[in-house]
């Protein structure tokens, strides 16, 4: 079944539990005989995935923004000014909670029958992993060894103190690590079910997601935690029988919209009204003009041409817009423009790029840091539509491998475009893009000389957790920028 009529299941299954509760006593919504007594696992699963895609796949600016590909053009302002809200950037932290809060309560409902739900606890308790990361990498020290525990059986912990990111990383770790083992020894007999809107129950490719997000993980880490980072990354490498990863854009962890209402892919909800583009989103300078600078052809996929033929990019955070919009190129039609497009979560030319890096860490990672490279460069392009023709002429030319980590993590710059908060990172981790600069229109005026280092606390937290907010708050300036994540090692920025 397409994912369309996956997600209308899911509305009804919402809305049927809804009109349950319209009794006029609770005993009543509790014998109620056209009630749902239980939500199916699937269901579930279906509600944290779509939320997942809606919450991180609308992100045009902010971490587009953040990682130099995007800027406004047309209602300019400072990222929503980066100062708390529960709106914008709270929203995302509030959806990481939440999905693990679903799954949490659908490993609850399946845990007596464990074996028989065994695929989709799996699948389950990976997603919780991939919310704790990105929990991590947006905020740095969040709630985690005290989160989720707000019933009363569990203590009623309503206040969780934050954990640091340093105590984060390797539980989590750990816990794919886990998942992974399992997944080594074979899956289960259960199917997932309609509500797998990535992999639509495949769950060798959820075994690969599993293993190419240790990956990323790891290599976050190479810089703070090298040992860790590679015994996790040799393990994997050296048994891609047991541990296999994404490694063909067949198997990229994408989520493809239906494309009719209400369910459009976010960019392009986000950027047109019927079929007619809002023009408040152009490319960001240093990323055109590195497209142009290395003649790289994946420019005509995730840009268009400008009204008067030219590749052209703006600055981030100018105080004024353009004379003329249209002298700015806009997001590629592939990424914007389709409405039934996709929201990635992971890219299989991400896989490589990490094995590139590795390698030139001097880790075994069973090839050349030179055929990963290049292995990435080709999946990007031909995830971008480019020709094989192209591809070659690119890597014999501008792209061709230099022995040096800088033209991996340019070439990844430019790959992870849309996954925008994990080029983010990678700008974090490694400086690269060297030409990113902070807003020039900055609320904060040049106290600050580079992008956010996290992303502002919520309101809420302000408001209803302050007193263990407050430790994490000493180390916090601005909201956004004093202590650097754990695996940030830069030195000059502020």
């Amino acid at each position: 079944m397409k994912i369309r009529n996956r997600l209308m299941t899911v509305a009804i299954v919402a809305i049927m539990t809804a009109i349950s509760g319209c009794s006029r006593t609770f005993d009543e919504v509790n014998t109620d005989p056209d009630a749902l007594p239980d939500v199916p696992p699937t269901n579930m699963l279906a509600n944290v995935l779509r939320n997942s895609g809606e919450q991180f796949g609308g992100d045009i600016d902010g971490y587009g923004t953040f990682a130099g590909y995007i800027v406004k053009i047309q209602y300019l302002d400072y990222f929503g000014g980066l100062v708390p809200t529960n709106n914008g950037y709270g929203n995302r932290w509030y959806a990481c909670y939440y999905n693990n809060t679903q799954l949490k309560d659908l490993l609850a409902k399946t845990e007596e029958a464990a074996d028989a739900y065994k695929n989709i606890r799996l699948v389950a308790r990976l997603w919780q992993c991939y919310m704790w990361q990105y929990l991590t990498d947006g905020w740095r020290d969040v709630p985690y060894s005290e989160a989720l525990q707000g019933a009363e059986e569990e203590g009623s912990i309503l206040k969780a103190k934050y954990d640091k990111q340093e105590d984060i990383y390797p539980a989590v770790m750990a816990s794919l690590k886990a998942i992974a083992d399992e997944m080594a020894t074979g899956f289960g007999t259960d199917e997932v079910g309609e509500g797998d809107f990535i992999y639509q129950g495949d769950m060798e490719k959820w075994q690969r997601f599993c293993n190419s997000l240790r990956l990323r993980m790891a290599i976050h880490i190479s810089g703070v935690a090298p040992d860790l980072a590679k015994s996790t990354i040799e393990e994997i490498c050296t048994q891609p029988e047991k541990y296999p990863v994404i490694n063909s854009n067949a198997a990229n962890c994408y989520l493809y919209w239906p494309g009719a209402a209400p369910y459009y892919e976010p960019w392009y909800e986000t950027g047109y009204t019927g079929d007619s583009r809002v023009n408040n989103f152009g490319m960001a300078d240093i990323f055109i003009d590195h497209l142009k600078e290395m003649e790289d052809p994946r420019i005509a996929s995730v840009a268009n041409v400008a009204s008067d033929g030219e590749y052209r990019g703006y600055q981030n955070g100018a105080k004024t817009p353009p004379p003329v919009l249209t002298r700015i190129s806009y997001i590629g039609d592939r990424y914007m423009k389709n409405a039934a497009g996709f929201t990635p979560f992971f890219k299989s030319c991400e896989s490589y790029y990490i094995m590139a890096e590795a390698a030139m860490l001097d880790y075994n990672v069973g090839i050349s840091a030179q055929e990963a490279y290049e292995n990435a460069v080709r999946l990007s392009m031909e995830d971008n539509g480019i020709s094989q023709a192209a591809t070659e002429a690119y890597l014999a030319g501008k792209g061709k491998w230099d022995n040096t980590k800088e033209r991996i993590w340019w070439d990844e710059w430019v790959a992870l475009f849309k996954d925008n908060f994990e080029a983010w990172a990678l700008y974090r981790r490694t400086g690269i893009p060297s030409t990113n600069y902070p807003s020039l229109n900055s609320i904060y005026g040049d106290a600050h000389n580079d992008q956010p280092f996290r992303i502002p606390y919520p309101n809420n937290e302000y408001l209803f957790n302050r007193e263990n907010l407050d430790v994490v708050l000493s180390n916090v300036s601005d909201y956004a920028w004093g202590q650097q994540m754990w695996w940030d090692t830069r030195t000059g920025v502020k």
